[in-house]
């Protein structure tokens, strides 16, 4: 921790940050200038006194992250961070929100140095944190001190606000981050008592202090602009290790504005230039737009200097503690640097004689890669059975004991996927979270902003159909699986018997470039599928292959899951009527359709009429078999009856497939 700023030097300093944010957002004509303008005295505070960090090292496992999840604000992070001297010049935050600038409208993790995770939508980026949090307790259980040096000793802090709370979803996660104890983790509440609409109050009235303070947290309250206030609740906060700290910081939206501060006005619209004098004058800001004093900059270089002084003397003790232990190092290695190779052979022989219904297809795999891999770790959301996603031979993660690796999110489906995310973005972890395919839409947002950030993040989807049967409609996926695959640079799975369900696995902890995956399993039983002798296991990464083909083929049936048994049925009924079907397994669409065109017409050849099989929304299938393909599916919602009654219900029998087929080629 640097020495405390002298009230000059802090003052120049947060001042700079309001500057940039009003030069910038003014420039722009486009952003959120009054969260920056009220939150400048607690970011430089971080900055400037309390974080470790190294600008020149921003993945330094030991760093303290920072997370706005009011990410609307964020000028503040960007001022904040090039004043902090990372990779992120004047010339970006001269070209704030514009065309290929590290600067876009929100934060984006992977964009810009500095910015741990991608936040925007209210309430994501503190459920990040709190999944951040947990991952520090769960790898410093794996790599314990010794001789006083603890390898992961940092903090995590966060900037939430008052949309962030009212979101669900920080209840949801804020729920479990007391129950767990998350005591690393402090974040800060900009209590300013503003929204869109106006004062908060016309729709928010909770006590916060009451309301966390029943989830288990400390709650501490401070005047968000006196430096020594909060430097004080900081030092408070890192003092309690039991519980997670919220302190509740009353702020000015729009601090220094004559005519804003204060006021809906300040939060998302730029100053304009008349105003922006104004507030600068007020503020005792000379200087012209984009131009920074050098005491700004100085104010954070004693806090730069601690930070690489900090991150040498960390890499020496690190290098001392796994020459030391090989434990040690096996440890650090296992989690940190580790590579995530597979040993694919012992995993397809182990899976690809098990039958019975994915789900428990999924739970094999898991429990099988888990010995080979000791960064997969995930949990469910109360639903651990019917998931089959229990991880043998290990305890449950608790306030007690971080080492183990498998979590109880209870049900909290929301704040899970969004943890999840916060484990992944933490580092080393795989980490995965389950439950029904239809409660995915509790989960979409966390799910969409893993693909927009490419994190590993695994999401298991059981329950994939009608075939769950009796729980009826309400718990019956229709639109689930398509609207999935919308989600650019996610993958979509659906593997069909133990093989595919291996291979998806394999897939999605180990190949390729780090990005999401969701895993779709069903309830109901899967065929054993039938392949040609010297079938490559790796054809299945592919997304689509031939399982099996026929003499003078006429159509192509495309099908997922458990409907591709359903497809083979189907295409022995059409032999007896003298048509050719070959058949066709596709686990993953968008894998498929990543593939040249050669090999997708070489697994689709022109001429054959496509037929798409799966139970749910048939809508999406045209995009694989052509406007002129049949797609059987379901597109109303489902009943409430036995799985095999369903099936017959919606026409999803070989006889009914067989009869509209024969129909289409014009030989009924």
């Amino acid at each position: 921790m640097a020495d405390a700023l002298r009230p000059e030097v802090s003052a120049i300093a947060a001042n700079a940050i309001r500057a940039l944010a009003i030069d910038a957002v003014n420039a722009a004509n486009s952003g959120h200038p009054g969260a920056p303008m009220g939150l400048a005295d607690i970011a430089t505070v971080l900055f400037a006194e309390v974080m470790r960090y190294d600008p020149s090292a921003p993945n330094w496992p030991d760093r303290d992250r920072f997370v706005l999840s009011n990410g609307h604000g964020s000028m503040l992070q960007y001022a904040v961070l090039h004043l902090a001297g990372y990779d992120l010049p004047m010339e970006d935050i001269r070209r704030f929100r514009q065309m290929g600038s590290k600067t876009p409208g929100h934060p984006e993790f992977g964009l810009t140095p500095g910015v741990e995770t991608t936040t925007g939508p209210l309430g994501q980026g503190f459920a990040n944190a709190v999944g951040m949090a947990l991952g520090r307790k769960m790898a410093a259980a794996r790599c314990p001190s010794d001789d006083g040096f603890s390898p992961l000793s940092h903090r995590i802090y966060c900037v939430v606000g008052d949309g962030c709370l009212m979101e669900g979803i920080s209840s949801e996660a804020a729920s479990l981050a007391g129950h767990l104890g998350l005591g690393d983790l402090i974040c800060f509440y900009d209590d300013n008592g503003i929204s869109i609409d106006g004062n908060v109050n016309v729709s928010f009235s909770e006590n916060i202090e009451a309301r966390f303070s029943a989830h288990g947290w400390h709650v501490l309250r401070i005047d968000g602009h006196n430096p020594t206030e909060i430097r004080q609740a900081i030092k408070v906060a890192t003092e309690e290790a039991e519980r997670p700290s919220l302190i509740i910081a009353k702020t000015r939206i729009g601090f220094g504005s004559p005519n804003r501060e204060g006021t809906a006005k300040a939060h998302g619209e730029a100053l304009g230039e008349e105003e922006a004098r104004l507030t600068k004058e007020k503020l005792g800001w000379n200087y012209a737009p984009f131009e920074v004093p050098d005491a700004a900059y100085g104010a954070f270089r004693p806090a730069i200097e601690l930070g690489k002084a900090a991150r040498a003397e960390w890499q020496k003790k690190l290098d001392s503690w796994c020459a030391k232990n090989s434990a040690n190092k096996t440890a650090w290695q296992a989690h940190f640097e580790g590579d995530l190779k597979l040993d694919i052979e012992t995993l397809v022989k182990r899976l690809a004689s098990e039958k019975g219904s994915t789900r428990n297809l999924s739970g094999l795999a898991l429990n099988a890669i888990v010995e080979q891999t000791p960064r997969l770790i995930g949990g469910s959301a109360d639903l651990t059975g019917s998931n089959k996603t229990k991880i043998k031979d290990t305890t449950s993660v608790s306030r007690a004991d971080f080492s183990g690796r498998y979590i109880h999110f209870g049900v909290r489906e929301h704040a899970m996927a969004a943890m999840v995310n916060g484990l992944a973005l933490y580092g080393g972890f795989v980490p995965f979270g389950a439950t029904f395919l239809t409660f995915s839409d509790y989960m979409r947002n966390s799910v969409r902003l893993s693909a927009l950030m490419k994190v590993r993040a695994i999401q298991i989807f059981t329950h994939d159909s009608i075939g769950l049967g009796e729980d009826g409609p309400t718990h019956q996926p229709i639109e689930h699986l398509w609207s999935l695959r919308l989600i650019p640079e996610l993958h979509v799975w659906r593997p069909a018997d133990g093989l595919e369900t291996a291979m998806t696995w394999a897939y999605a902890v180990s190949q390729g470039e780090p990005r999401p995956h969701a895993m779709v399993y069903s309830r109901q039983s899967s065929m054993s599928l039938p392949r040609p002798d010297g079938f490559d296991p790796r054809t299945v990464w592919k997304g689509g292959y031939v399982v099996r083909g026929a003499a003078q083929e006429q159509v192509a049936l495309v099908a997922t899951g458990t409907e591709v048994g359903l497809a083979i049925e189907t295409a022995d009924m059409l032999a007896t009527q003298g048509i050719g079907a070959r058949v066709v397994s596709m686990p993953c669409v968008e894998r498929f359709l990543a593939q040249d065109s050669a090999y997708r017409k070489e697994v689709l050849p022109d001429g054959l009429l496509g037929a798409a099989i799966e139970a749910g929304s048939t809508t999406g299938w045209y995009s694989v078999i052509g406007g002129n393909g049949l797609a059987f599916g379901v597109d109303t919602f489902g009943e409430s009856a036995p799985a095999e009654e369903l099936y017959a219900h919606f026409g999803l029998t070989p006889a009914a497939i067989a009869k509209k087929i024969t129909t289409a080629l014009g030989k009924a």
